[in-house]
């Protein structure tokens, strides 16, 4: 049975239909992705879903007794509170008394904790205690902190708990990736895998919704196309598709050009016409006038200035630490970036990956070494923030400074031309700043910040909020712009196709350079410390790759191993059969320290013994993370060492 029926739906506000006629179910157990341009309806949809707005027309039915809940990409106003206690409001009547435990705990009211016990108690809520402290937690969330005085990310952060630990019966998530970390990024992405029954999500991630989507629903100018596939089959069949509208709009022009010549001449050959024929010439312009073109790509072009000396920085021995902090942001780095160096940065949020940025560009003065800058530089600075945008300004005044010029490549165009090349319409370039939504935001950065000529970019997180087509776009220029690019992205797909190394923040003021991009960078990593010694693995120990794959010979027989080979193989073959028992095993302690903070007896001891069980569950799900990883690397190793079936 259906969990959500759409039929007939149909949305406007004013301009042409967002939603036009649309119909679709979901059923239970389904993993949906909306995707489209920015502007098509996706979020408007979601909301339709969610019951938070009325259609035009059309109905939508979900099943009775449904619990549906949403993440949206506008946060509330209205929301106050510390953030454990408007995450525990995802709970409902229990989430109260999950916050009166932990304000008791807080507070060491005991009759306050008495009261909260018995209360989850008698609402079965000890579980749903657990998951809320496991979601503040994995989100990187101080439960203490008032949610009004949050930055917009973190509120998003917060509200995403909030959504999650209600357990709904269908997820709506609105852009959830965005100012989520990598690491959060990977946790969020298990947990829905591992937790939440039925899903409809919008991203423009692609490595997210590649492993999350199962089924991608398509808005195109109004119209629903369902694609019960993955994300890459989607891509190949919504090519071929668009290839077969051109051939057909083609057809149709053509015949459409061939009936206007013969009205025109019919008029002066004959006085009597076939009028059927013209009635089928109005039915054909008419088809012709309501034809909804799709909008062209964004056209962006890099302009570079004056090429820079071959060396662009040179750190030496650098170390930052914030007066009033006691651990380092980052310390005893040396890193040399050259001119056509393409580096990414990567590591969790709060990690310092901004202020190193600072400090290379000499705009902060590091605590220990010494920074060289390079000979005539000239620097272009993406903002993750936007504070560069004015919301009182036009986007033609946020690019153009009051002209109506820009200079691109040498030459002068019409401020709105230039702003139609990033899919900004006429009466959108005279709009406020402070209207945009998130991807127009971004496409207006973008577009103020390519009329400046430089040698060296920065992009701090460029990808949030741009639609697939545009981050390909992205991706494209990069990879042409002669220049030297400085990249902060959590886009992990974005890191694999732009950038030549990566600077990975690895705690405790560690900051290492690898080559490659993010898969590079997941290759080459030292494993994480083991939580149960505290011990840091000091060396990689994923299996050192040969220089070159193992080949057939030419009478097509596989290359013998080497004996260093055969041992490698046989070890690898030793370690694989041990997978499955150790997998079970660690599956079992989880379950059984789950069970464990389920107890409410456990809450009555010391604060001690509950934290050093979340703990220890903490690390045993990081274990099991890692035995996956490493069960994949070593398959992938033995199919090259041992092709053969």
């Amino acid at each position: 049975m259906a969990l959500i029926s759409v039929n007939n739906l149909c949305m406007s506000f004013g301009g042409p239909k967002l939603l036009d006629g649309i119909s679709f179910q979901i059923e239970p157990g389904q993993r949906v992705c909306l995707v489209g341009r920015n502007g098509e309806g996706k979020s408007t949809l979601l909301r339709l879903l969610s019951g938070d707005l009325t259609p035009d027309s059309g109905e939508v039915s979900r099943a009775v007794g449904l619990r549906v809940a949403r993440l949206s990409q506008k946060v509330p106003e209205v929301l106050t509170g510390t953030i454990y206690e408007v995450v525990t409001q995802g709970l409902g009547e229990m989430g109260r008394a999950v916050a009166d435990h932990h304000r008791a705990q807080t507070t060491g009211d005991a009759a306050l904790l008495e009261q909260a016990q018995t209360d989850l108690t008698e609402l079965n809520g000890w579980g749903a205690l657990s998951d809320v402290d496991t979601a503040v937690s994995r989100l990187a969330l101080n439960p203490e902190q008032r949610f009004e005085d949050l930055s917009g990310g973190l509120k998003r952060r917060a509200l995403l708990a909030r959504a999650l630990v209600g357990e709904p019966d269908v997820l709506l998530l609105d852009e959830p990736t965005n100012h989520l970390d990598i690491d959060s990024i990977a946790w969020l992405e298990d947990f829905l895998l591992r937790h939440v029954k039925t899903l409809i999500f919008i991203t423009h991630d692609r490595m997210f919704l590649r492993r999350i989507a199962t089924r991608v629903i398509e808005l195109d100018r109004g119209k629903l196309a369902d694609w019960t596939c993955d994300y890459d089959t989607f891509l190949e069949r919504k090519e071929a598709q668009l290839a077969s509208e051109e051939k057909t709009w083609a057809e149709f022009d053509k015949k459409l050009a061939r009936e206007e010549v013969w009205v025109r001449q019919g008029v002066k050959a004959r006085r009597t016409r076939n009028e059927g024929r013209v009635r089928e010439l109005k039915k054909l312009r008419e088809e012709r006038a309501n034809r909804r073109e799709r909008s062209g790509n964004a056209k962006i072009i890099v302009q570079e200035a004056e090429r820079s000396g071959r060396l662009v920085i040179e750190a030496q021995n650098i170390s930052f630490r914030w007066s009033n902090a006691a651990d380092a942001v980052f310390q005893d780095l040396d890193l040399t970036i050259m001119r056509g160096d393409k580096l990414g940065f990567i590591g969790p949020n709060g990690a310092g990956k901004t202020t190193l940025i600072q400090v290379l560009l000499g705009k902060l003065k590091p605590t220990s070494g010494t920074v060289r800058l390079g000979t005539n530089l000239e620097v272009a600075y993406f903002d993750q923030h936007r504070e560069e945008l004015d919301p009182n300004l036009t986007v033609r005044q946020s690019v153009a400074e009051g002209s109506d010029q820009v200079t691109i490549g040498g030459h002068t165009r019409h401020v709105m031309g230039y702003l139609k090349d990033f899919l900004f319409s006429g009466e959108r370039a005279n709009s406020p700043v402070r209207v945009l939504s998130g991807g127009e935001r971004n496409r207006l950065l973008l577009a103020r910040l390519f009329t400046r000529p430089c040698n060296v970019l920065v992009m701090d997180e460029p990808t949030n909020d741009l639609d697939a087509e545009t981050l390909e776009l992205l991706e494209d220029r990069l990879l042409e712009y002669p220049g030297t690019l400085i990249l902060v992205s959590h886009d992990r797909a974005f890191l694999n196709n732009v950038v030549t190394s990566t600077l990975a923040f690895e705690g405790d003021g560690v900051v290492r350079e690898y080559v490659g991009g993010f898969d590079d960078w997941l290759r080459q990593r030292p494993e994480p410390s083991d939580p149960a010694t505290g011990k840091a693995a000091a060396k990689p120990t994923l299996v050192k790759q040969p220089e070159t794959p193992v080949q057939a010979d030419a009478l097509g027989k596989p290359r013998k191993l080497s004996f260093k080979e055969q041992r490698e193989l046989e070890s690898l073959r030793a370690e694989l059969a041990a997978f499955p028992e150790r997998i079970e095993i660690l599956e079992r302690n989880i379950a059984q320290t789950g069970e464990s903070l389920a107890n409410p007896e456990l809450y009555k001891k010391a604060p001690k013994v509950l934290a050093a069980a979340r703990n220890e569950l903490s690390a045993m799900e990081m274990e099991l993370e890692a035995a996956f990883a490493r069960w994949e690397e070593v398959e992938a190793r033995l199919k090259e060492l041992d092709p053969a079936p």
